[in-house]
């Protein structure tokens, strides 16, 4: 009985030190992220980061009780709107020819849909329901990066960000020009639950010219770097909250 105790106590403990382990490893790919925003990151350094955080999110998935089951559809990524929020003509804002991940902030193209609130007078509060907008997670999934700090003279074009890993489906997606974000890198989501609030952080979108929105993105891995993909069909048919 005593060996029986003191194996589970063993359990444990590991289960602990590897959760604490895998939280210091969100960290660092955290870190990593903004390294490539800054520029000077290498693709085989890219690679061996994105295949270090997928293996932790692999090992903690081993933990939980329940795995993530693959949803049949997304929630729509603002609480309370729906697609036809979607800037442009049927999607056609996104444009993804000439991105590249590891181009860091001085990428080219617009792999994103930007998803506008309704707030003529730029105060980040939805002039209906005089509140914030809700940036909710589409899907299940890890925070692998994020930052809830942005300066109005930076030049930084996501502003306040966050990047999501969606295990079951195995796809990124990334939520830009947030106002406040509500979550940490190596933080668990479910779908549906509030991440960040609509802002207009970002070096283009706090410009007066631009209509207050989210920018929102999604990626699947090809050759261990984030490769873009057109998300539109799925906001379509996204559950409204």
């Amino acid at each position: 009985m005593q060996k029986l105790i003191l194996f589970f106590s063993f359990v444990l403990i590991g289960s602990g030190a590897l959760a604490q382990r895998d939280t210091a490893a969100f960290t660092k790919f955290n870190s990593f992220n903004n390294s490539v925003l800054n520029g000077g990151i290498k693709k085989a350094e890219a690679q061996k980061q994105f295949d270090m955080v997928l293996k932790r999110i692999n090992l903690l998935e081993m933990l939980r009780a329940e795995r993530i089951q693959p949803k049949l559809q997304w929630v729509f990524p603002l609480k309370g709107y729906k697609s036809g929020a979607i800037g442009g003509t049927h999607g056609n804002g996104y444009f993804d020819k000439g991105y590249r991940y590891l181009d860091g902030n001085k990428h080219g193209a617009h792999p994103a849909h930007d998803i506008f609130i309704n707030d003529r007078n730029q105060d980040c509060i939805d002039d209906h329901t005089q509140k914030p907008v809700d940036v909710i997670a589409v899907d299940d999934g890890w925070v692998i990066a994020c930052t809830n700090q942005w300066e109005p003279n930076s030049n930084m074009r996501g502003g306040k960000f966050i990047w999501i890993y969606h295990p079951a489906t195995h796809i990124f997606t990334y939520y830009a020009h947030n106002n406040q974000i509500f979550v940490k890198p190596g933080g668990y989501v479910t779908q549906g639950q509030k991440i960040a609030e609509v802002g207009r952080t970002g070096y283009n979108a706090y410009k007066k010219r631009s209509p207050t929105h989210l920018h929102f993105s999604a990626f699947k891995l090809a050759d261990g770097i984030p490769v873009p993909y057109n998300p539109y069909e799925q906001l379509k048919k996204a559950k409204t909250l």
